[in-house]
């Protein structure tokens, strides 16, 4: 069996769940062949494993326009019954206004391109991570391809502007959805038709336990770590008020951020200003080892963010036995559980994260007590080999049905 995984740029250091799923897949048996709409950037070629299926994959741009015409009048004289259809779904899937509508036009182009490469490597099945523009092209690729799609729907974001992205009409044309959560399952099932509901299957993002050893906690802790995007929307300037609070209690303490984007010298700049220089480090990406043996070397993990699916990050801390505080949102309470393996605070409340903070700086036994309960979590509801076999599964009676 033979499956095409479609995402906007592979492999990019922020998606390492996307490539965990696709070795899983293919440990088991799945030829999986990688797809996307753009290059990742060298900087986000951190390890050799991006490095790696950044040669294996197929990228759609920059186009190549003989081969473009030479795609869409084979797929036009193969069937132009299926072609016009599918010009009728793209219009009807269209955003609003006439920049909607050209981006939509763009979004037939390239999967036009990406149809002709699905039928070329015999591909049996399209698989998308992500339900904006991504999962326009892949929809549209397996219309004008004749091969079924499915998609992993992920939020938050898309749920934000979910009539701008048809997610209803998506779902319906889908042959199946991965929700990742319970709560993300529930917002599909608002924007979709009843009918489609039998069509939501949830399978969590994982990560392997065993890469992670076990963190000892001893003594008072004076780490933290934040691992994601660089993002106002992330909590991050409620997480530096918190230093601000913190810094004369634990005049050692120490904030290391791994990650990059948009916001990253707004933050370094509020740092400064707060006069914590000495207390947080900006590392920018690490690669997927370098990031394990970060979380061998914190007491406390912190994500206070305002807008979340289930982060993996959080995934990774507790399978290494690191307590986490983070913020009581989405499906962010279906990993953590408040009071046994982290604690959870309202989302913008400095002064409730500051206290979580202390609390578990303070009491070594608690951070073990956690850490041990957050590893038993990982390793029974978010452990990717489970989840591989759940996807895998689904996906062979969707495809043999």
């Amino acid at each position: 069996m033979r499956i095409g995984y479609l995402t906007g740029t592979y492999p990019r250091a922020t998606d390492t769940f996307i490539q965990r799923e696709i070795f899983a897949l293919r440990d088991r048996g799945l030829e999986v062949k990688t797809f996307a709409v753009r290059r990742p950037s060298a900087a986000q070629l951190v390890g050799e494993e991006q490095r790696q299926e950044c040669d294996r994959t197929y990228y759609l741009l920059p186009p190549q326009l003989p081969q473009l015409i030479q795609d869409h009048l084979a797929l036009f004289f193969q069937s132009p019954g299926r072609y016009w259809a599918g010009l009728k779904l793209a219009q009807r899937t269209s955003q609003p206004g006439l920049r909607g509508l050209l981006y939509q036009w763009v979004y037939f182009v390239e999967a036009g391109s990406l149809a002709r490469q699905l039928q070329q490597q015999n591909i049996d099945h399209l698989h998308n991570h992500l339900g904006d523009s991504s999962c326009s092209v892949a929809m549209l690729a397996a219309h004008l391809g004749d091969r079924p799609y499915s998609f992993t729907l992920h939020g938050p974001y898309i749920f934000y502007d979910p009539y701008r992205w048809h997610v209803g009409t998506k779902i319906e044309q889908a042959r199946f959805v991965i929700c990742i959560s319970h709560f993300c399952r529930s917002q599909a099932m608002y924007f979709a038709p009843f009918t489609a509901w039998s069509k939501l299957n949830i399978v969590h993002c994982g990560v392997d336990p065993q890469l992670f050893p076990l963190v000892r906690h001893q003594g008072v802790g004076n780490r933290l770590l934040y691992v994601g995007r660089l993002s106002a929307a992330k909590g991050l300037p409620i997480l530096l008020d918190s230093l601000s609070q913190l810094k004369s209690d634990y005049p050692d303490l120490c904030l290391t951020v791994v990650g990059d984007g948009e916001d990253r010298q707004i933050l370094e700049q509020l740092t400064v200003q707060r006069g914590l220089e000495k207390h947080v480090k900006y590392v920018g990406y690490k690669s997927q080892a370098e990031v394990r043996d970060a979380m061998q070397h914190t007491d406390v993990f912190v994500l206070p963010s305002f807008a979340e699916g289930v982060p993996v990050s959080l995934m990774e801390a507790m399978a290494a036995g690191v307590p986490v505080v983070t913020t009581r949102i989405a499906g962010i309470s279906e990993l953590v559980d408040d009071g046994v393996s982290g604690y959870l605070v309202p989302p913008g409340d400095s002064e409730e994260l500051t206290l979580k903070i202390c609390r578990l700086l303070d009491q070594p036994e608690l951070r073990s007590q956690f850490g041990s309960a957050g590893r038993a979590k990982v390793e029974a509801e978010f452990n990717i080999h489970i989840e591989a076999n759940r996807l895998h599964q689904v996906l062979i009676e969707s495809c043999s049905a």
